[in-house]
């Protein structure tokens, strides 16, 4: 059976929140450092899409040029994919608190077939990949900011 976009939605509709914080160890090149996601940012190679949660955002900001997107809100998956079509040629980046949720939603996305999604598995707060977006000293705005410069398209 092929999985379509509608049974990956399923999929990733049928996960609570709370399940897909299981850390995933991948090794492929769809895994990226802070850095990398960074460089790939500034030279317009990417999109970035920050799926913690709203209380996260307003603790630490957001990524400069990430779109938040909560993996917990309702009608995560479709934009998911609304970000990805916004994206073009882009491959969309997802990063977290410490790569745990991105990383399963990676896992998620690998298993039905999709390509052009980048986990960055240093998150914000840093793992054991590396020390994170926040630590690294990289760009960050406040969370209203970043939720104001949204797409129209990946608005709630």
């Amino acid at each position: 059976m092929t999985l379509t976009r509608r049974h990956t939605l399923t999929i990733l509709a049928a996960f609570p929140a709370q399940a897909l914080v299981t850390p995933v160890f991948a090794q492929s090149r769809d895994v990226w450092t802070v850095a990398e996601a960074f460089d790939a940012l500034l030279q317009d190679r990417i999109r970035l899409l920050d799926i913690r949660t709203p209380k996260e955002w307003q603790q630490t900001g957001v990524a400069k040029g990430a779109w938040p997107v909560s993996l917990n809100d309702k009608g995560f998956s479709e934009r998911l994919f609304a970000a990805r079509e916004l994206a073009e040629h882009r491959a969309v980046a997802l990063i977290c608190a410490t790569g745990g949720r991105s990383g399963s939603v990676m896992s998620s996305l690998r298993e039905a077939g999709y390509d052009g999604f980048i986990d960055v598995s240093e998150g914000m707060l840093g793992s054991r990949k590396g020390p994170g977006w926040v630590e690294s000293g990289l760009p960050i705005v406040s969370a209203q900011n970043a939720i104001d410069a949204l797409p129209s398209s990946l608005k709630l």
